[in-house]
Order: structure tokens, then C-alpha cells, then sequence
């Protein structure tokens, strides 16, 4: 299936308020495919503040609303014609979310669309698919700060889907995991993981799994420094095993990753690695693209309208 055949030559940009970072995307779409003009974010912890606070703190709310200026003024001056703003599960579960997106559209002037986890791996299989084609139905697999968003799809459709509160910032939280964390916090994070992925038995067979997402970039950069995207479960594993030994200095310096990022390597591997297991895959194919670069594209095809800048 053509990805760009029918989309008409454009400036889009997307934001994207995750549970880790709060992230720009300003794209020119055209018949030639999708070039990134602009890529940038913001690291706000949204989804470790959530499941510590149960909700968005003040201090963060402003800051919310200074990174969305400072993004809306940076796709104004990139050429962007139109602009779509989306939150994924941090804001989803913040007891406070109706005031918070009140506030940043006071604020800013910018609406900004709570995306349901369903909405949010559509955005995520648009993007993924832009470079992870292959053997259908497989599995996609994105991994937040807040969430972890589990499809199985055949081509741009999903099959079926669901939703689990593992992401890396919501398990940092939950456990208080530290650098290197505590045993018991581990064993017990580990199992919390085990026993919510089960749910996955259920799922049909497919023939691959796709991840996508910042937290599968991370640990693909991490461990594949020389680009290639196809991370193998014993990967994840010594990954696991190795920085639960280091803290978060060292997790830098050895593998080459920025100091927040380092800190989600631990349950984002763990995740990733009981999530094949439980699926029965032995390997991950990583998407350098996702819920943004889907945004744009459906912007492009009229699937979503966004604001006139």
C-alpha cells in the first residue's frame, strides 16, 4: 500500500505530550515521502510525577505551557501550516487533566486532543509502518513513560489491542526504583510486570514484533550503536541484568545514553524482554518512527484536521 501517493505537498507539525517527554515534530510531506524539518523535546517525567502526585503539579504545568509556546513559536518560524497537539496516558490518569489542558489553552491558545490508548497506537502503527514493513499480522509494541500500548495489526489496521500501565516513569514510581535499585523493589516490579503481561496469552499469533516509541529508541541506541534495529531477547535481558548492577553515571558512561534516558533502560528492558517471551518472539524490530510522524501524516490525508497557524 502507497504511503504518500495522496497526500498533498505540506508544512506539519505535531506535538506530542508523552509521559516522558514532551516532543515537536515539524515534517514537509510531499509525494516523495516525509522529511524532518524539526525534531526536539522537552524531558518532563509527566508519567513518574503522575504516579507519585496522582496528578500535574503546578510547577510543571508551567513548564508545560512554556515548552508548548516555545514549540509553537519554533513551528511558526519553521513554515508550518497547520499543527495538531495530543496527550498520551501521563495526562490521561492526572486527576487534574481537565484543568491542566484548560490551563495550557488559556495559556497558549492551543488545544490539545487526549488521545484514548486506542487512538494513540493507531498514530503509532502510521509512523512505524513508514519503515518497518514485513510479514503480517505483527505485533506493535510502544512503551511510554505512563503506558505500554500492545497491537496486533495487518497492515494499517488492528486486529486487537490493549492498554497496560508499565511504562518506565509509572513502574519508577510505583516501586521506587532507584540507581541500582533495591532487590525487593526489582523482584517486585519484575513480577507486577509478569503478572500484567499474562493478559497477552490471549492475543493471535503473528509473525513479528515491531517497537516503536522512545523508550524501544533508546534501548536500541544503547545497545546498537552501529544502527542496526533488530535487538534479540538475550540482548534485553543481559541489558536488564547488567545496568540493575550500575547506577545511573555509569549507565551513562557505558552506554552512551543522556542521564533520564539511562534511568527507564532498566524497566523499559524489562518490559520489552517479558512481552516477547510471553509472545513467544526471540527478536524486536525497532522503528525509527511513531505516534508523531503518524500525526502529521493523517493530518496529510485529512484524517486528522489540526489548527491553522
Amino acid at each position: 500500500m502507497p504511503y504518500f501517493g495522496h497526500y498533498m505537498p505540506s508544512v506539519l507539525a505535531a506535538a506530542d505530550i508523552g509521559s516522558n517527554t514532551a516532543h515537536l515534530l515539524v515534517a514537509r510531506i510531499d509525494g516523495c515521502g516525509l522529511t524532518r524539518l524539526v525534531n526536539q523535546s522537552d524531558w518532563l517525567s509527566l508519567g513518574e510525577v503522575v504516579g507519585r502526585e496522582g496528578g500535574i503539579p503546578e510547577p510543571l504545568v508551567l513548564r508545560l505551557v512554556e515548552t508548548l509556546t516555545r514549540f509553537k513559536d519554533v513551528a511558526t518560524a519553521s513554515g508550518a501550516e497547520r499543527w495538531y497537539a495530543f496527550a498520551t496516558e501521563a495526562v490521561r490518569r492526572a486527576a487534574n487533566r481537565d484543568e491542566v489542558l484548560s490551563r495550557v489553552a488559556s495559556s497558549t491558545g492551543l488545544q490539545v486532543d487526549l488521545v484514548t490508548p486506542c487512538e494513540e497506537s493507531l498514530l503509532g502503527l502510521r509512523g512505524a509502518m513508514m519503515d518497518s514493513n514485513g510479514e503480517a499480522p505483527f505485533t506493535l509494541i510502544e512503551a511510554g513513560g505512563g503506558s505500554v500500548q500492545v497491537a496486533r495489526c495487518d497492515g494499517f489496521e488492528i486486529l486487537e489491542e490493549v492498554s497496560m500501565p508499565l511504562g518506565t516513569g509509572a513502574l519508577t514510581a510505583k516501586f521506587e526504583l532507584t540507581s541500582p535499585p533495591i532487590d525487593a523493589a526489582l523482584e517486585d516490579m519484575k513480577e507486577a510486570v509478569h503478572s500484567a503481561v499474562r493478559r497477552l496469552r490471549s492475543f493471535g499469533a503473528s509473525q513479528r514484533v515491531v517497537g516503536t516509541g522512545g523508550v524501544a529508541r533508546g534501548i536500541w541506541r544503547a545497545l546498537h550503536p552501529d544502527g542496526d534495529r533488530m535487538i534479540h531477547a538475550k540482548e534485553l535481558d543481559f541489558l536488564g541484568w547488567d545496568v540493575a548492577r550500575l547506577g545511573v553515571d555509569r549507565i551513562v558512561k557505558r552506554y552512551g545514553v543522556k542521564l533520564r534516558r539511562a534511568a527507564t533502560l532498566l524497566p523499559g528492558s524489562i518490559v520489552y524482554s517479558e512481552i516477547l517471551a510471553t509472545l513467544g518472539h526471540e527478536a524486536l524490530q525497532v522503528s525509527e518512527f511513531g505516534v508523531r510522524e503518524g500525526a502529521v501524516l493523517h493530518m496529510s490525508q485529512g484524517r486528522i484536521p489540526g489548527v491553522v497557524l
